[in-house]
């Protein structure tokens, strides 16, 4: 049985009935594996084959006298290598973390551990999740399963590359400034970036701490919604973590129209700039809401110009904070050509590093450095304030926003290499709303004439992931692209 081409609703359904045990699960995937993953890449780490069959044979025992289950027990489900899994190695990519192996799990990971899911392994991604293709990876890039010459986006390609691939049945990732939406869409699956604070950063290694959030990358919606209600809540343990009630999100992915919804479209995401192929498709999509109910209704966010810049200030000059820790002094890579502290510091992290990260780590420490830290920072920091109050005016006249992705579908490996501003680009559209901490999903709708997927990105009010999510459900319930699936061949 092809238990890996299940979603994880049918899958949790045969399960959850008896039809299927968790050792039928780890089988079907653990050949999936084999198979697929040569090719595409999407893991750094993969749980050895008998530890898998033993998670599995256990819980398989507990449940012979009273079959009681979770909604994760026995899902297979991958996790981004960013973030911490207590005895399993956590390399963010990088030389720098190699053989790093966290004594703690991250809240997210305990909190869905409870479930006995079987985690099969730690998925690829961007050194530090600082990229937009999985190119940037230390081991190598990840491959987009519907063309493996291209990419699968980034910086949590490996996550959505195995959702896609079949290599599991959901997978967590974490998204900076567009990290989870803009892979799902290079993949044609789900992908969603809960509001800033509602799901714990505890255990995510830091890349920019005032925008980085872990999200679900999963084959529907509605999976998004299961995944999304075990790893939402607040943690003690997270200061930014919010202290809110958290809502059934599975209720959201019931209704089949967005009736009485008013559906913004923002007139700065359909500019110059935009593949006519991703706008044609994004358009068929914004006809589908407005036939399913919804009131469509052109809007303008005049600082959308500026998203690129701000977030590029923002980001790296946190992100050469939280590098500063990479010194070889306490934990991770330490350089072994070095005779003194300061030339063990600099031989480190030029060993340890790649280019993109050293590039960040620079761009940040000018933007703070003495004498530019008002004009660089602090005027970012002023403008990403006046773009989080535009969308605050905005969603006082709509209930959503619906924008492309990408500006165009996923490009070939190698091919922005050499032209870093080209591939920062590619997260103009996602990039807002993680200046602005605004939940955003990303749903399939639509094929280049390439065969490569567009997505459509839904934007809403900060902890309205519930109103994204009956949006989404409803226009992907009305059109078939959830249905289509990648063919992998050898």
């Amino acid at each position: 049985m092809s238990l890996f081409k299940l979603t994880l609703k049918e899958l949790q359904g045969k399960f959850t009935a008896g039809e299927v045990s968790a050792v039928d699960i780890a089988r079907s995937y653990l050949l999936r594996l084999s198979q697929v993953e040569p090719k595409i890449k999407a893991y750094i780490t993969l749980t050895p084959k008998d530890i898998l069959l033993q998670q599995a044979k256990a819980i398989d025992d507990g449940l012979k006298a009273w079959r009681k289950t979770q909604p994760l027990m026995g899902m297979p489900l991958a996790i981004k290598d960013n973030i911490c899994t207590e005895g399993i190695r956590t390399t963010c990519g990088s030389r720098m973390l190699e053989n790093f192996v966290p004594p703690y799990d991250a809240s997210v990971v305990s909190g869905f551990r409870t479930h006995q899911p079987l985690i099969l392994g730690k998925t690829n991604l961007d050194e530090f999740a600082m990229g937009s293709s999985t190119e940037h990876s230390a081991f190598g890039p990840s491959r987009n399963p519907w063309n493996q010459k291209y990419i699968p986006g980034g910086s949590s390609g490996g996550s959505a590359a195995a959702v896609a691939a079949d290599e599991c049945v959901a997978a967590l990732g974490s998204d900076t400034g567009g990290s989870i939406r803009q892979p799902a869409a290079c993949c044609g699956v789900v992908g969603l970036k809960p509001t800033y604070g509602r799901v714990s950063r505890y255990g995510l290694i830091a890349f920019a701490s005032s925008l980085d959030q872990i999200g679900p990358i999963t084959k529907t919606v509605t999976d998004a919604a299961i995944l999304l209600n075990v790893i939402a809540g607040f943690d003690p343990m997270d200061s930014t973590s919010a202290n809110r009630d958290v809502p059934d999100f599975t209720k959201a992915v019931k209704k089949k129209d967005v009736k009485k919804l008013i559906i913004g479209v923002p007139r700065e995401y359909f500019s110059e700039g935009l593949d006519p192929e991703v706008s044609e498709k994004v358009q068929d999509a914004i006809q589908v809401l407005q036939e399913l109910g919804g009131t469509i209704r052109e809007v303008t966010l005049p600082f959308t110009e500026q998203a690129i810049a701000t977030y590029y200030l923002v980001a790296t000059a946190e992100a050469s904070s939280n590098l500063a820790r990479y010194d070889g002094v306490k934990f991770g890579f330490r350089s072994k050509e070095s005779r003194e502290l300061a030339e063990m510091y600099r031989s480190t992290r030029s060993q340890g590093f790649g280019p993109e990260v050293k590039r960040r780590i620079m761009l940040g420490t000018y933007a703070l450095s003495a004498g530019y830290y008002d004009a660089y920072y602090g005027k970012a920091q002023a403008v990403r304030t006046l773009i989080q109050r535009e969308f605050d005016a905005v969603f006082e006249e709509v209930d959503l926003l619906v924008s492309p992705v990408m500006p165009t579908p996923a490009f070939q490996l190698g091919e922005r290499l050499d032209d870093p501003l080209q591939m920062y680009l590619s997260d103009i559209y996602t990039i807002p709303a993680s200046l602005s901490g605004l939940p955003a999903i990303s749903v399939p709708c639509g094929l280049s004439k390439l065969g490569l997927p567009i997505g459509l990105q839904l934007m809403g009010r900060p902890f309205e992931e519930a109103t994204v999510l009956r949006a989404a459900y409803a226009y992907e319930q009305a059109t078939d692209w959830r249905m289509k699936r990648p063919v992998i061949r050898s």
